[in-house]
């Protein structure tokens, strides 16, 4: 029942955006000024998400994971990871999310079934966390201590790389990240929801920040690998593991295995292409689990080859907290 796509990929992981709504208002994410946030009533529903879960667990995806947008700034997060969780075949259920509400979250997120989650964390200089985010830094802070202390783990942080803005913290982060035994993933900014100009403006090539850090930690090769797009690197006599995403620099698309739902319901194939396929209308008109398998495979044939990302070009205007990252 494995989905593959004409490039002969195995499409396993499903990334699912469960709101597109947002208790911050990340520059990268949600530009400002941006008000064009789906309509409720084109927001799937807990029903409609965990019945598109199933479909594609039957048809060989064995990894989902909620997004936003802030999913847990939607009232029945909870309700839905459970509803996910006992899908049979279904072999890791996580979450990412910008940590705010992960203090109240943490422990119904864990009994529902959640282990793994991601947390976004761009900066630990309160001032410049606000400049990125508009949030507040320590609420984040506790919900880290609160996730670790209900044992989920791995729990890792994602430091979205700005040139200019927080680029200065790397070693920081990585010290913040060694003392509380939290994996850490730097990540390029793409040009998504912003200005080709914005975008070379920001943009920093991970591979300037490995060098930074092989001048102050010992770097070392490790067998570690995520579901996902990161690289990793072990910093020798501790137990950090540190990986990079690098879309921009050197794109994993050759290996990519995922595909993505979005806050409306249309299934994205590539967050760097348009192509997609409406499953929200194939619910609402009265599509068959079967209809809607059948439509699925046909459309992750033709799965594009790679996102075509360059700094400097116009960007994908589609606004990252629609697709989930």
């Amino acid at each position: 029942m494995a989905l593959i796509d004409s490039f002969g990929r195995k499409i396993d992981y499903l990334r699912v955006s469960v709101t597109d709504r947002c208790d911050f208002r990340c520059s990268y994410c949600m530009p400002p000024g941006f008000r064009d946030l789906t309509h409720r009533d084109d927001a799937l529903t807990g029903e409609e998400i965990t019945r598109l879960a199933g479909v594609f667990v039957k048809l060989g995806i064995r990894k989902i994971r909620l997004t936003g947008g802030e999913p847990l700034v939607r009232a029945d997060i909870v309700e839905i990871a459970q509803a996910i969780r006992t899908l049979q075949g279904l072999e890791d259920l996580s979450l990412s999310t910008n940590g705010s509400q992960l203090a109240r979250y943490a422990r119904p997120l864990y009994e529902a079934g959640v282990r793994r989650i991601n947390v976004s964390l761009d900066s630990l200089e309160p001032r410049n966390f606000y400049r990125i985010t508009r949030g507040q830094l320590a609420p984040v802070l506790e919900g880290l201590r609160a996730a670790r202390e209900i044992g989920m783990a791995p729990i890792k942080l994602n430091m979205l790389i700005l040139r200019g803005i927080n680029d200065h913290e790397v070693e920081k982060m990585v010290e913040f990240a060694a003392a509380d035994s939290f994996t850490l993933r730097f990540i390029e900014t793409m040009p998504v929801g912003l200005s080709g100009a914005e975008g070379t403006a920001r943009y920093l090539p991970l591979n300037e920040i490995e060098s930074r850090l092989r001048r102050r930690f010992a770097l070392e090769p490790t067998a570690v690998q995520g579901a996902g797009p990161a690289w990793y690197l072990h910093v020798r006599n501790t137990g950090l593991v540190i990986g990079f995403i690098t879309p921009m620099s050197q794109h994993f698309c050759e290996t990519c295995n995922r595909v993505r739902i979005s806050a409306d319901g249309q299934l994205y194939l590539c967050l760097g292409k348009e192509d997609r396929l409406d499953l929200r209308k194939m619910i609402r008109s009265g599509g068959t689990d079967a209809e809607i398998r059948a439509a699925i495979r046909s459309v992750v044939a033709h799965k594009p080859r790679a996102h075509s990302f360059e700094i400097g070009v116009p960007a994908i205007r589609r606004v990252m907290s629609l697709t989930g990252g």
